[in-house]
């Protein structure tokens, strides 16, 4: 955990934001995979841990605006508690390393919470991404379903948003301890993956990597030779030499702060020709997209900034043609380039992506409806403090393929026969951490090999 004075400091904070009422944050509960006793990993709620740092399960908190105060609810362990599972501290002095000098049982907090309601006071909360969270939520507050999702206080969420997009020095620590971890596990998938290897055997060792480093994988490990697909959580591939690899995975500190990097690297001990020329355009958009963060830039300015350096590589390559621009303001680029230039990271691989793109990303601006572009998870201008991904890449997709040539699509802008050519190539992504300084922005963390030389001079 942080010091006791960081934690009170951020709820000082947040109650500032607030005329009075009650501030409601309900911690994570165990998930049970098949059945009660078998549960998931607890992973604590990361708004609970930002102001809390409590990394339990069943705990509750009411900060009182009007008081200025702070209850922690939550029971003592039970002796049978302690048999199956160990020993804690007591939740006083639990609270106590975190400035909350009341702590009450958690039965207790409906009879709070209803004697507020009664008397007419607000209690806000945020929206709810479990459904025992909202279970909860109906059962104190007397709500519907319908009332829960719609009465989650935006006054809440955007506070929370303003204080957890921006990084403090102490955050920023952590967060390079993830991303140095996270560079390491891909180092060394560069050096050990060769054909006749499963995808298996990748995914496994980067989540053993992340344990042994006291952490955890911060999101599903993506680790396979059909780069093409975005979000490709299958690991049940052979390698084969010829193949290209895309590793997409990152630590999670014991504090709970992710970091995510993604490579994309040969089996065998070269690069091909042609995974060389896309491996050089995605690394071109990389550096022009790094080369536009600053404060008060749009991050969607930073995602342009890449996808032009991408349709100007696939111009040169014969797959796309024409004006550059125009190409970009119909989305032509995104048969290549489907999705955004990066997301906030934090406690959150996407942080605080459970409280909403349109207050996380946009800051109340419209989201775009064309395809791609509506995949950008941040668009709203960059500020001194935050901390985001960059990871431009470059997919061939046969079905979208074959989807936009049968519609006519954009064919001012595509040579489809060229494009053709390229079906069986797979997908290329590279992606690192970086934080948005007062005058621009610097990477997270050690360098990851990314170069086709730095890659190729690891498999030797």
């Amino acid at each position: 955990m942080f010091p006791r004075e960081t934690y009170e400091s951020r709820r000082n904070t947040l109650m500032s934001r607030f005329d009075g009422g009650l501030l409601l944050l309900l911690g994570n509960g165990e998930s049970p995979m098949n059945y009660a006793d078998n549960c998931y990993p607890f992973r604590q709620d990361s708004t609970f841990l930002y102001y809390f740092g409590l990394d339990q399960p069943d705990l509750a908190a009411v900060m009182d605006v009007n008081a200025g105060s702070t209850v922690l609810f939550g029971d003592e362990l039970t002796i049978d508690d302690i048999v199956w599972m160990g020993d804690l501290p007591s939740l006083a002095s639990r609270a106590e390393k975190v400035g909350v000098p009341d702590t009450r049982p958690r039965a207790t907090l409906a009879e709070i919470l209803g004697r507020a309601v009664t008397a007419g006071r607000a209690v806000h909360f945020l929206p709810p991404y479990r459904a025992q969270t909202k279970l909860q939520l109906q059962d104190l507050l007397a709500l519907t379903p319908e009332e829960v999702s719609r009465e989650a206080s935006e006054t809440f969420i955007k506070a929370v948003v303003d204080q957890r997009a921006h990084k403090s020095d102490e955050e920023v620590a952590e967060i390079e301890q993830a991303v140095a971890t996270s560079v390491a596990m891909h180092e060394a998938a560069i050096r050990m993956v060769r054909p006749g290897m499963t995808e298996m055997a990748i995914a496994a060792e980067m989540e053993r990597m992340a344990l042994v480093a006291g952490g955890r994988i911060a999101f599903p490990v993506i680790a396979t030779i059909n780069g093409q697909t975005l979000h490709n959580h299958a690991h049940g591939n052979t390698l084969s030499e010829g193949d290209l690899f895309l590793l997409d995975t990152g630590a999670e500190t014991a504090m709970g702060y992710a970091g995510d990097l993604t490579s994309t690297f040969p089996v065998g001990p070269r690069f091909t020709e042609r995974q060389r020329a896309i491996q050089e355009i995605v690394l071109a958009a990389c550096d022009t997209a790094v080369s536009a963060l600053a404060p008060g830039v749009p991050n969607r300015e930073v995602h342009f900034t890449a996808c032009r350096t991408i349709f100007e590589g696939m111009k040169a390559l014969g797959i796309m043609r024409g004006d550059t621009e125009e190409a970009l303001a119909a989305g032509a680029h995104a048969m290549v380039m489907p999705h955004g230039i990066g997301h906030m990271m934090g406690l959150d691989v996407h942080d605080m992506e459970n409280l909403g793109e349109a207050y996380v990303g946009y800051g109340g601006e419209a989201r775009s409806t064309q395809f791609g572009l509506k995949s950008l998870r941040l668009a709203r201008p960059l500020e001194h403090g935050f901390v985001v991904t960059i990871e431009p890449g470059v997919y061939f997709i046969p079905q979208l393929m074959d989807l936009w040539r049968a519609e006519g699509r954009h064919t001012s802008f595509i040579d489809y026969d060229e494009l053709d050519k390229w079906r069986d190539f797979g997908g290329t992504r590279n992606e690192e951490d970086y934080l948005v300084t007062a005058d621009g922005a610097r990477r997270l963390g050690p360098r990851k090999p990314q170069t086709v030389n730095e890659i190729e001079g690891l498999k030797d």
